[in-house]
């Protein structure tokens, strides 16, 4: 996964490879088409089809189930599950087939959103360039466990390099501490690394994390 692809972007289509169209019937009485194609780079992407307009959500990490997002547009699908947001804190619990799910819920009803979204950035020291080849790894955990695991291709960034990572709410437990450490490699040499977790949680809501990264020597 390259760099750019961190940036918050609204692809719409107005063609799409014919793929088939899956119907999901939301909470609120709507309904949701979609389809599950790769692109021409070989990742997995859901398009959700409109009268007028498809709109595509490239595949991102996700602990849970398969998580599709497009800047604050996301869809998690788990089995015949999927909740839909749409960036504007409205959030569809939907179910695929065209029958209507067994509780409806009021379009009206607030519904806390299923995911948590980390962000913030990681610097280096700031005489040394990385090489346009570098990679950057972010982990996240929440005490012995591992939530979620990125890689990107640095493709040339140099830092401050922001990130995001969205995890599952529904998988971290009330109280859990949740952390975040990273690294960057060049061609399987580590180069810079974390020396601590950060926290990535403060009274169970996310906060900006500022990974300071320290050099490697060079093993001789």
């Amino acid at each position: 996964m390259k760099i750019r692809y961190l940036l918050p972007l609204l692809v719409v289509l107005s063609a799409h490879a014919a793929a088939e169209n899956q119907p999901y019937t939301c909470d609120n009485g709507s309904r949701l088409d979609i389809s599950f194609t790769i692109d021409a780079d070989g990742r997995p992407q859901a398009t959700l089809h409109f009268a007028d307009d498809a709109m595509v959500l490239p595949q991102v990490p996700s602990a849970s189930g398969t998580l599709y997002r497009q800047g604050n547009i996301r869809l998690h699908t788990k089995e015949d599950e999927a909740i839909f947001e749409d960036g504007k804190n409205n959030l569809r619990r939907c179910r695929r087939g065209d029958a209507p799910p067994t509780v409806i819920r009021p379009a009206t009803s607030p519904i806390a959103s299923s995911f948590i979204e980390i962000t913030g950035s990681v610097t280096y020291p700031a005489h040394i360039a990385l090489p346009p080849d570098a990679t950057l790894t972010l982990l996240v955990r929440s005490g012995g466990q591992t939530l979620a695991e990125q890689r990107y291709e640095l493709t040339g960034a140099q830092g401050p390099i922001p990130f995001s990572t969205t995890l599952d709410r529904d998988l971290i437990g009330k109280n859990a501490k949740i952390t975040i450490s990273a690294r960057i490699d060049h061609r399987g040499k580590l180069r810079f690394v974390s020396d601590k977790p950060y926290p990535a949680l403060r009274n169970g809501q996310p906060v900006s994390v500022e990974i300071v990264l320290k050099a490697v020597p060079p093993v001789r």
